[in-house]
Order: C-alpha cells, then structure tokens, then sequence
C-alpha cells in the first residue's frame, strides 16, 4: 500500500516537472499533476476513488487553478441530472420486476440449443445494455444464465464471458448504454438520433462478429450444454423456472419506460421545434419520468432517490467532470491537442486512428469515464478540424465501450459480473483466461470500428 501511495505522489510530481519542460505553465502543470493523481488513485485505490476527487478539486481551488464558479460550470451537472433521472426510472422497473420478466420472456423459446442459448443471451445482453444501462443489464443476465446453467448441471464461466461481452459492445449503441454516451453528447451536440442512426448499426456488427468468434472459442462447451439440453430436454420445469407473467404493475413501469424512450428519440426534433438548445429535452425527459414515478410510487419515493440513485458513483463522476475541464480551463489541453496535430501530421485518419486506439487500450486499463473524460477537452482542442471533428467522438466513443472487453477490469459490467460469480458460485476468473478471448474480441470489434470511421463519411 505504501509503495502505491509513493506512485501517486511522485509521478504526478514528475509529469508536473515534464510537461513544464515543453512549455506548459504552472497552473497547466498543476491541473494535469492534480488530474493525474486522481486517475491514479482510482487505479490503485478504488474503493478510495471518491476521497480523491474530493481532494483533487480542493487543491485545484484552494491554488486559485480554477475559481468556484467555472469549478460549477465545469462539473457537467447536465450529465449528472441525467443519470439521477434514468437511475429512479430503473429502480422503478426493478421493483416492478421488469427485468425478471423481459429475461424470462426471451429464454423461454422452443427447442432450445447450445448455439441458440448463446444467440438469445447475447442478444438481450446487448440490447438491455442499449435500453438501460450496462451495470443494471449484466446485473440480471447474470442472474438469468446462472439459473440456466444450474438447471442443465453446466459450469456458468463462458456464457457469463459472452453475456458481459455482448453487454459492453451493446453499451455503445445509445446514449443510455453507458455513462461515457451521455458524457460524449452533451460535450459534442450529438444527438440521440445520432447515435441511434450512426453507432448502433455499428454496435449491431460488432455483436454478431462477437458472436461468430465465441461460438468457436467455446464449442466444446456448447457440446457439453447440447448433451445435457438433450438429456434434460426443455420440460415444464425449465419454463416454469424462468416464467415471471407481467401483471398490472409492470405494464405501467413499462409504458413509462416506453414513453421515455420515444421522448429521447424524439428530443433533437421537439428542441429545435421549440427552438431550445442542443439536448435540452434529452435532459428534461428522464427528470420528468423520475418525477412521475415518485408521484405514482409516493411511498417509496424517498427509497428511489436513497437507494437506487448511485449517489457515491455519480459524485465522483461530478468531482472527475469538474478536473477533467480545468485542463481545458487552463489552456493545458490545447497545448496537448497542439503537440499531437503535430505528431499525426495534421492528417485527420491517423487522427482518428490515434484517439480510438488510444481509448481502447486506455479502457482496459481504467474506467472508461475517467478516460473519455480526460479526452474530451483534448478532442475540443482539435477545432482546427473543422468537418472532421465528429468522427473523432464516435472514435472515443467505441473505443471506450469496445476497448472494455480486452481485460476483465476494463468495464465496470466486467467487475460486478464476476463478482457475482465469485460469490455465488465461488468461482474465480484468472487474468489469463479472460485475456484470451477479451483481446479478441476487442481488437477485432475495434477494427471493425477503425475501418468504419476511416472510410465510410457517413460519420463525419
């Protein structure tokens, strides 16, 4: 522990020394040290992550590197106001039983097999992660696969893998899918409709070249799941294991779910009807689902605001937003944009091919947040670009979905999904193992995405 202290005190101090050396000030040096050691620190010390955010943001005020008002200004409270809305929503369809019955209704086919269960499960994990979010998805497919796995007497491990692969890959096909899709919209104008029409397609590809690549890697496992689908056969006890009838409650949870997401599919349209600004009704819409669920559930109201609002996850996020634009306050992240234009030569393909790389790799290693929030001010640093500045965002974005794949931290799906299979079922999942098919997959979803964003205009 002591030896990992001493690395967030002195790199920070030694990367404040170096970027002074090629021409940063003082204020420029410090934001990106203070940056830096929180990035660290949350490497190191997760369950610490908050405490040094906290201390980051003090340190950044108290030198005068930022003042309290562009501090505000710069915490993306637009985001965080987002994703309290969306977490009251979800809480409600959790407590209506929404996700029990959606998983159920799509296991629940006929003739089921091997290849078939890796189809549906990958598919929902995909989707699920689409329409919610990426945690609260992998939350209940996990849930689902092991009850499956248990009842055909199979280990659970590869299709855990494939569900959370699926998930992270599906994470990228809307702004609801993962933090970092709200975070890139609101910072970029892109719209809901955007991603809808540009990154899902890409997302759909990506799953099913997923899905080839695991129905190989694991076929002696799907063997062994087809024999015992055989012996077991799919009887009225399997249906009755995974059948949750939707009754009155969940209907109503699913109108409002429905309703949000066709506010959000329409927002780009009823702003510029109402002549309001970039995503104004993409961050009013879940605010006024969340105040309707609390009008109808009143009394459990307060236990959606306490309990399924994540209130430690989303202060972080405030605090990291808030460094993250100080860079940018202080000038720190043109210089860099600067200095890597003159490293690709100007040349926006290596451009985006530096960004997206970068994040994929960057993303195996660290929260995808944290990154894409220490690149977004990089990427407004590129405004010389002009045309070409948006395929530099769906590069971040993909890279920070797809490049979570590649190492079994690399998402936050990845941790809570194997830790509910660690203290479920007591198994644990070596580095190694994962690492084999996880660099597969995301290398080749990511050049999938690298090919795209290269040579097709259509996202510039």
């Amino acid at each position: 522990m002591i030896k990992k202290f001493i690395f967030i005190i002195f790199i920070p101090i030694g990367l404040a020394f170096l970027v002074r050396r090629i021409g940063l000030n003082f204020q420029q040096a410090l934001s990106i040290s203070i940056f830096s050691a929180s990035v660290l620190g949350t490497l190191f010390f997760w369950n610490l992550r908050l405490s040094f955010a906290f201390l980051g943001a003090s340190i950044l005020l108290a030198t005068g590197t930022i003042d309290l008002d562009n501090l505000v200004r710069a915490s993306s409270l637009e985001v965080i106001l987002f994703l309290v809305g969306m977490m009251v929503l979800i809480g409600l369809l959790k407590d209506a039983g929404f996700f029990a019955w959606i998983v159920s209704l799509i296991i629940r086919i006929k003739n089921l097999t091997a290849k078939r269960f890796v189809l549906v499960i990958s598919l929902i994990s995909a989707l699920l992660a689409c329409a919610v979010d990426e945690v609260t998805s992998i939350i209940f497919i996990v849930a689902a696969v092991l009850e499956i796995c248990d009842y055909f007497e199979v280990e659970p491990t590869p299709y855990i893998i494939i569900s959370i692969l699926a998930t992270n890959i599906g994470s990228a096909g809307t702004v609801l899918g993962n933090p970092i899709g709200i975070l890139i919209a609101t910072k970029s104008g892109l719209t809901f409709e955007d991603f809808i029409i540009k990154a899902f397609p890409l997302a759909v590809l990506s799953l099913f070249s997923m899905i080839f690549i695991v129905l190989f890697w694991y076929r002696r496992s799907l063997q062994k799941l087809d024999q015992k689908m055989k012996e077991f056969g799919a009887n009225e006890m399997l249906i009755k294991l995974v059948s949750v009838p939707p009754d009155r409650q969940t209907e109503i949870a699913l109108s409002i779910f429905i309703l949000t997401l066709l506010g959000l599919a329409f927002s780009h349209r009823l702003d510029v009807f109402w002549g309001l600004k970039a995503n104004t009704i993409l961050l009013i819409i879940p605010l006024v689902s969340a105040a309707l669920v609390m009008i109808w559930k009143h009394d459990k109201a307060r236990k959606f605001i306490e309990k399924d609002v994540e209130w430690w996850t989303l202060l972080f996020f405030l605090f990291l937003f808030a460094q993250a634009a100080t860079l940018k306050y202080t000038g720190a992240t043109d210089v860099l944009a600067r200095k890597i234009v003159n490293f690709t030569g100007n040349n926006p393909y290596f451009l985006t091919s530096f960004i997206l790389w970068l994040s994929a790799i960057g993303s195996s290693m660290l929260d995808n947040v944290v990154l894409v929030a220490a690149f977004i001010p990089v990427i407004h640093g590129f405004q010389m670009l002009n045309g070409y500045l948006e395929v530099l965002w769906w590069a971040l974005l993909f890279g920070g979905c797809f490049g979570g794949n590649i190492t079994l931290i690399g998402s936050t799906a990845n941790i809570v999904a194997l830790g509910i299979l660690e203290k479920e079922r007591n198994i644990k999942l070596t580095f190694l193992r994962w690492m084999g098919i996880g660099i597969i997959i995301g290398l080749v979803t990511t050049s999938i995405a690298w090919l795209a964003l290269l040579f097709l205009p259509y996202y510039r």
